[in-house]
């Protein structure tokens, strides 16, 4: 849904940012940071993946700012789609995810910067600037998980690249103890799709059951104990 409280006017209207988070109370919080900057402001916003990619496509900003966890298509399948028509848009990935994997597929897939829902009061008007600049945004937090995850080698051996985006997601949340009908109503997937991804993670893991799921997914840091 796009926000017309301040047309396009070109040039010297300040960076036009699109925002993208399914949760309403998020959005509205990302769109009060923006708009307080006299050199930024919201062109477009969106609640889902879809919604993200269209708008984008339809009205390219300067910047985009996408949650990493959304319904349908996640923020790295929105990168991928939208980089198809505008290779050089800079997107910064918004996520409650602080583990490396996610940290090192946003890396991979493209973004231009990274922050945690916890921070982004302070850091979102700086990654929009320097992003917009031609510059990356790592927070040194994510920079170490970087550093860290690539001289253990973990980038091309981890058994978690098997997974795709979605996939890591339903692990996370079956090792958190959520249920099919939680995981489904989260994303707006059919319970019957959701026990398909869980099938899946047992046989591309090699598990048997959810405790061993439970069991990698602590293993592999993506659940805090």
């Amino acid at each position: 849904m796009s926000r017309q409280d301040r047309p396009d006017t070109g040039a010297g209207s300040g960076i036009k940012v699109v925002l993208a988070d399914d949760h309403s109370i998020v959005l509205e919080g990302l769109c009060r940071i923006v708009e307080d900057n006299e050199d930024m402001y919201v062109l477009a916003t969106a609640s889902n993946g879809e919604e993200a990619v269209r708008v984008c496509r339809q009205t390219p900003p300067d910047v985009a700012v996408i949650d990493i966890s959304m319904p349908g298509y996640d923020g790295l399948e929105v990168m991928r789609l939208v980089h198809e028509q505008h290779p050089a848009l800079p997107v910064i990935v918004l996520t409650m995810h602080e583990e490396d994997q996610y940290i090192l597929r946003a890396v991979r897939s493209g973004a231009k910067g990274y922050i945690s829902k916890r921070s982004v009061s302070e850091q979102l008007v700086e990654a929009i600037r320097r992003v917009h600049s031609g510059r990356h945004y790592f927070p040194e937090e994510v920079m170490e998980a970087l550093s860290l995850s690539f001289s253990q080698g973990v980038e091309g051996d981890s058994p978690l690249d098997r997974l795709s985006m979605r996939e890591l997601q339903v692990l996370r949340l079956l090792a958190m103890g959520r249920t099919n009908q939680e995981i489904a109503e989260q994303y707006h997937l059919s319970v019957k799709t959701v026990d398909t991804y869980r099938l899946r993670l047992l046989k591309k893991l090699n598990l048997r059951n959810n405790a061993e799921l439970s069991r990698f997914a602590f293993q592999h840091n993506l659940v805090e104990i």
